[in-house]
């Protein structure tokens, strides 16, 4: 009982985002349709107590322990919940008007009292998912053994599935959830035979009990065996090769807002369950991997690099470019995890800061070019093609400079946040192998190139918002109202030119 007590006053944030989903899922079922507009406040509360519940954990965690063990809480669950926070207003200022825009919830909020149909609206749970998706992220940076790892990633992407298909009303968008829901089933089923296999070798599901056999025994090859099934599966999460190939129709298919939100939380709850397993099986002292499980993240970094950028250069959709991104930018930030955890003479403070801190530099980046992306519509649908920004900053300046600054700091160019991050993960690589290692001085060379190969189609996305012909603009081009969707946006992008001016001293 005291073990349980102990978990459950550790996860006050996460109970803190739960209570806030089953409010939303009661307010969602008010007859009354201002009542129910007010999920998303509730929403906000319960992201903002999370964060309120997160550091008043870190104060607890100085008063108690020593500076490096709060160091080291700091650095990986501590960051990751307070990233979920911020971030995740963010997204929720993008999303906010998503029901808003379906037309089976548009109508039943212009009824009411005994009209009102409840089966009609879902917009309570829409919220309620999404608290609870962002719970999962949470609950996996929190991990302390394998079931509760396996749990909290698939809290993190069950509700995903929902939110694609509910974003939009076509088959577009339900085509995408089906897709995208039986390949993360064969996903999890992957990684849970592979956490079955680890399991198996040692007898143990607790984190310090596997980590302390494999220093005792060393890694069995059914151990190896598990831990690889287990980076395969979870390599969904993230939209690394070879699991890869639903990230371009599901993006496409659901509301770009919703696009957002999984371009970056599975995929943060993804790393985050790596950063966790790999630490588990480092064989010696200086934290080296097995080289065969080594070898299978270098080749999976510089696939999932090379694969994303080549396929975005063949795009005509934005939206599918952002999708071939993202995976690109899951290689890069391999590249810290590869250094962090199992890299010779491995610095591991210094590889998954530069990932953690990566990941929250493509956050913002990401969130602010679908959010632009998501202000617009061409003859009343969805801004998508290259040809739908024509002009962008002649009729929406402001607009078309936050997309700028997106696209900048995607690229890696000063003095944008992604420039700082790429020169502090690239830099963690050469710092832990330079010269001495070829491997890592190889991969560093790849991801170098890839992202001056990844300028070609974010610099596209820049010309048709500022260099596209006299008579190219869209004639249909309209901004609907969304102040929370545009002003997240501006908060990502003010933030993106901020950390990159002033973050290098505080990295």
């Amino acid at each position: 009982m005291n073990d349980v007590l102990t978990k459950l006053l550790g996860i006050w944030p996460e109970i803190a985002l739960g209570t806030g989903a089953c409010f939303c899922l009661l307010l969602g079922l008010w007859p009354s349709a201002a009542v129910r507009r007010l999920t998303v406040v509730v929403a906000a509360v319960a992201l903002l107590a999370a964060g309120v519940l997160t550091v008043g954990q870190m104060t607890d965690w100085f008063s108690r322990f020593s500076a490096n063990e709060f160091a080291n809480a700091l650095n990986v669950t501590t960051f990751i919940k307070l990233a979920v926070v911020v971030v995740g207003l963010l997204l929720l200022g993008v999303v906010a008007s998503v029901p808003d825009a379906i037309p089976q919830i548009a109508s039943a909020d212009r009824v009411s009292g005994k009209r009102f149909e409840p089966g009609d609206v879902y917009r309570g749970e829409f919220f309620a998912f999404f608290l609870v998706s962002l719970a999962g992220v949470m609950l996996t940076a929190g991990a302390g053994d394998l079931v509760w790892l396996f749990l909290a990633l698939e809290l993190t992407s069950l509700p995903t599935y929902v939110m694609v298909a509910t974003s939009r009303s076509n088959l577009a968008a339900r085509e995408a959830a089906v897709k995208y829901f039986f390949l993360g089933a064969m996903a999890a089923a992957i990684f849970l035979y592979g956490f079955a296999l680890i399991y198996g070798a040692t007898g143990l599901t607790d984190f310090p009990g596997i980590a302390a056999y494999v220093k005792a025994e060393g890694l069995s090859p059914l151990m190896l065996t598990g831990v690889v099934l287990a980076v395969v599966g979870i390599a969904f999460k993230i939209a690394a090769v070879p699991m890869h190939f639903y990230a371009a129709d599901v993006y496409q298919g659901a509301a770009t807002p919703v696009s957002a939100f999984l371009a970056f939380v599975p995929k943060t709850a993804g790393f985050v369950a790596l950063i966790t397993l790999l630490n588990l099986v480092r064989i010696d002292a200086t934290g080296n991997l097995p080289q065969a499980l080594l070898w299978l993240l270098w080749i999976i970094a510089a696939l999932t690099m090379t694969v994303g950028n080549t396929l975005g250069l063949m795009q005509t959709s934005v939206k599918r470019v952002l999708a071939y991104s993202s995976i690109a930018h899951s290689g890069y930030m391999m590249v810290g995890l590869i250094v962090g955890i199992g890299g010779p003479s491995a610095r591991l403070g210094n590889g998954i800061a530069a990932l953690l801190f990566y990941l929250v530099a493509y956050g913002l980046a990401t969130l602010a070019a679908f959010a632009v992306l998501g202000c617009i519509r061409v003859n009343k649908r969805e801004a998508d093609s290259f040809d739908d920004l024509a002009g962008l900053s002649r009729r929406q300046p402001v607009l078309a400079a936050i997309m700028l600054i997106s696209i900048l700091s995607l690229i890696g160019l000063p003095p944008m946040v992604g420039f700082l991050g790429k020169i502090y993960l690239f830099g963690s690589a050469l710092a832990a192998g330079g010269l001495h290692q070829p491997e890592m001085l190889w991969l560093v060379i790849i991801a170098v190139v890839n992202s001056a190969i990844s300028a070609v189609y974010y610099l596209r996305i820049i010309g048709a918002c500022y260099f596209a012909s006299a008579d190219s603009p869209q004639t249909g081009m309209e901004i609907p109202h969304a102040p929370a969707r545009i002003a997240a946006a501006g908060i990502a992008a003010f933030a993106a030119i901020a950390i990159g001016i002033v973050g290098g001293p505080l990295v």
